[in-house]
């Protein structure tokens, strides 16, 4: 086998290898029933259970006994953008929106085109550096739910304290962040994420529900768009992604066995530490875009000098093994997605790389 690379992809993302070995043996004949999962009945006896053993382990890792309905989708994470208003933000009330990145933006332009969505707090104004404190946000008492991103994915910030709401709904996009540190699952009402950063490949994304908020069936929406159509038949509706859910279910029990979410978290510190730790003592040849108290733990993201270092660090990155650390191209400078299957070696190879590139060109 090739080495393999050191994968910093912000999405499609790493996998542990034992994850990819064990879906690569089930992949012609998944436990003797002499088919793949690619060909099996998503309403056959081993889909459904399955199926119902992700949405156990799903809830288990968030720490969630009971009250919450997980549900696998289509339509990526940005599809929530449009269905969380179309399913919840009736007529009279208004969408609130904590707006702290690209995503979180986005999903609030979303939501104004289904009804009215206001902006609880951004800090858009000071280019995403630093999130808002607590007391800058201003939640209107007429609001349906409060939207947040915890993690964003192309500036590198992370909210560390989750917003109290009362008793307003709190709705969190978990994407690039979802197990990669202990939260308290039950502040929020609905949890999204698209899987292909933290959960799994691309294909699916996980919503996980509070029971309240499916006991209204919104009959304004289209069928396949209601979250209570998904709900009320376990995610079988229609046809799932089931393979990619199968390699989600790996995933989980991965994290499991690996020591839950609080090993996670500790290992994703101190992975990033090593990155951040050169950053900071680069003594400006590396500026990170984010202010220290609100940095990622999952996407380290920062400048060089000129945008043409910045070219030559990602060409020389590539033929050093390293993949992926181009910043997205609306933000353009370095990014390294360190997720939960980004090994310590790797982003200990990748701080020694830089490190060297500085010597070279500081």
């Amino acid at each position: 086998m090739s080495k393999r690379a050191y994968n910093f992809n912000p999405g499609p993302a790493a996998l542990p290898l034992e994850v990819l070995q064990k879906a690569q043996e089930t992949f012609v004949d998944y436990n003797g029933i002499g088919m793949s999962l690619t060909e099996i009945s998503h309403r056959s006896k081993e889909y459904e259970a399955l199926n119902r053993e992700t949405q156990e382990l799903m809830l288990e890792l968030l720490g969630l006994s009971s009250g919450y309905q997980v549900l696998f989708l289509g339509g990526g994470a940005s599809m929530q953008f449009s269905m969380i208003p179309l399913n919840f933000l009736k007529p009279g009330k208004v969408g609130s929106y904590l707006v702290t990145g690209s995503f979180s933006e986005k999903a609030y332009q979303d939501a104004k085109i289904v009804g009215e969505a206001v902006i609880a707090a951004s800090n858009k104004e000071t280019s995403w550096r630093s999130l808002p404190k607590a007391g800058d946000i201003r939640i209107d008492p007429n609001s349906a739910y409060v939207h947040m991103t915890t993690n964003n994915t192309i500036e590198g910030s992370q909210w560390s304290d989750i917003p109290e709401t009362g008793n307003i709904p709190l709705i969190g996009d978990m994407t690039s962040g979802i197990l990669s540190r202990p939260i308290d699952a039950h502040k929020f009402a609905m949890i999204y994420a698209g899987a292909q950063k933290n959960l799994g490949p691309a294909g699916v994304t996980v919503a996980v529900i509070r029971d309240d908020l499916l006991q209204e069936e919104p009959k304004h929406v289209p069928v396949m768009l209601r979250y209570t159509t998904h709900a009320k038949n376990q995610s079988l509706y229609n046809t799932p992604p089931v393979h990619s859910i199968y390699v989600v279910n790996l995933m989980l029990k991965w994290v499991k066995e690996n020591g839950g979410v609080e090993a996670m978290e500790k290992q994703n510190v101190a992975k990033t530490k090593l990155l951040y730790d050169v950053i900071d003592a680069s003594g400006g040849f590396y500026t990170g875009n984010i202010a220290p108290d609100s940095r990622s733990i999952m996407n380290v993201t920062f400048r060089l000098p000129s945008e043409e270092l910045e070219k030559a660090f990602v060409k020389e990155s590539e033929k050093n093994n390293f993949v992926g650390l181009a910043g997205h191209r609306s933000v353009g400078g370095i990014r390294a997605s360190a997720y939960n299957a980004v090994p310590y070696e790797a982003c200990a190879a990748l701080a020694e790389f830089m490190v060297d590139f500085q010597k070279r060109n500081g």
